[in-house]
């Protein structure tokens, strides 16, 4: 193999080879890259390498020259919370007047142009390619997203992080990692292997933020909401419209709402004193910010009806959201719509429903991403969680589009419905066919329908 430098490209996936371009193979979780090296030579590859997941990764950094060392690389790993804080730390520093990157599960930007994205943390040759256009085009920051089987198949190898963040750790991916002590490992492996002159800043309020720091050689930044810490937040008041925060003993309004945002927002502002933004400078930029989309998303409509749309998917990210709506507005029915995604954890299918049944006043159980499981057989497995009363106050509609017609249409006045486990997403997947599928558009059009 030649100079991997000279290749006009390079490419791991055997569908997207060009002319005169290197083939890595790779052998993945579903299919080895090495059983279609002679379909990429008969594409048109020059050359074939066969190599590991750590292999592709460093060749990937050397093919676009190390990118990761020219931009301040911030990355955030935990289970809830990446997608809000890496957005707007992206929206926050862009406000500020820098050029900036963002690399999410919502989508990813260089500069102000978008790109779709795949995966929470996307496939190494992706992450540096766009690092190098990034770096070209004159960004100064890159925000991203690191998720824990993003670290476990070494996509993020190789890569330089000026600073990570831990936000914290609840139930979700035991479907890929097995035990919650493997999903652990994955997340500690991000901090294990910072360099000394990063910065690793943790939520000591959650019960393994300790953890993730204890073997970083990074220096260590902690942040509370309850306790001692370099940086501390407080809930003075909060609202639909926002809250009322004490950060370190400066009152800020912020316009997002719920406690888990308070840690949100706590972790971006320390995130930007890091980087070196005046304390006055970034609470000011912080109380400027809103939410992302599909995080606590409100639409209000006839008979005082608020729909919030948000992605909860996980058992903690949904009692989060419930415990804000009900703490927001206590005299208001709260209805709570939700599925839970085909191919995916079963084991928190009932538990969500264990969740939706203690805090929620009406359920309505129905599709997220069904995938290629039957919706009914994931309905049945959420139903099971629920106790007689539970049932009682819960109806099942396999349809999620009727499922919502149905909550808003029978809702009491004043209610408050909440659309759980889609947030962001604009499509749905049932068996292998992915269709349009936009939470907002449906409630609008049935908000119309009944002006």
């Amino acid at each position: 193999m030649r100079d991997i430098k000279t290749y006009p490209a390079i490419t791991s996936d055997s569908r997207k080879v060009t002319p005169g371009c290197l083939f890595i193979a790779v052998k993945g979780t579903r299919a080895d890259g090495n059983d279609y090296a002679a379909a990429a030579l008969e594409a048109g590859a020059a050359d074939v390498v066969s190599t590991d997941r750590h292999g592709l990764a460093m060749m990937a950094d050397e093919y676009y020259g190390h990118p990761s060392g020219d931009i301040k690389l911030v990355g955030i790993t935990g289970t809830n919370g990446k997608t809000t804080t890496v957005t707007l730390l992206y929206n926050m520093f862009r406000s500020l007047g820098y050029e900036c990157g963002l690399l999410s599960t919502i989508a990813n930007y260089v500069g102000t142009r978008r790109s779709e994205t795949a995966n929470t943390t996307a496939d190494p040759i992706t992450i540096n390619a766009l690092l190098r256009e990034m770096v070209d085009a004159g960004c100064e920051y890159c925000f991203m997203e690191v998720s824990s089987i993003g670290v476990e198949q070494e996509r993020i190898a190789g890569l330089e992080f000026k600073l990570g963040i831990f936000s914290n750790l609840t139930h979700d991916h035991l479907d890929y990692h097995g035990t919650f002590a493997e999903y652990i490992r994955c997340k500690k492996l991000f901090f294990d292997m910072l360099p000394k002159q990063a910065v690793a800043i943790t939520n000591v309020d959650d019960r393994n933020g300790e953890v993730m720091v204890q073997n970083t050689s990074a220096r260590i930044v902690r942040y509370s909401c309850k306790g001692a810490a370099d940086h501390n937040c407080r809930i003075l008041e909060e609202s639909f419209e926002g809250m009322l925060l004490r950060i370190d003993g400066v009152e800020t309004w912020i316009r997002l709402v719920g406690a888990h945002n308070a840690y949100n927002a706590l972790a971006i502002y320390t995130t930007a004193l890091e980087l070196g933004v005046p304390q006055e400078e970034a609470l000011l930029a912080l109380s400027n910010l809103r939410t992302a989309p599909g995080r606590l998303e409100t639409i209000s409509g006839p008979k005082g009806i608020c729909v919030v749309i948000d992605y909860a998917h996980t058992p903690d990210a949904l009692e989060n959201v419930l415990k804000t709506l009900r703490d927001v507005a206590p005299e208001r029915q709260l209805i709570c719509l939700f599925g839970c995604g085909g191919d995916r954890d079963r084991s928190k299918r009932p538990e969500m429903a264990q969740v939706a049944e203690k805090l929620a006043d009406r359920i309505v159980v129905t599709s997220d991403n069904s995938r290629t499981e039957k919706t009914e057989d994931i309905m049945k497995e959420i139903m099971d969680g629920l106790s007689a009363s539970g049932k009682a106050r819960c109806v099942s509609i396999a349809d999620r589009r009727e499922a919502i017609r149905a909550a808003i249409m029978f809702a009491p006045q004043d209610a408050t419905i909440l659309l759980a486990g889609k947030g962001h997403e604009t499509y749905q997947i049932i068996g292998t066919e992915k269709t349009h599928f936009d939470e907002r558009e449906i409630v609008e059009e049935v908000f119309r329908n009944m002006e």
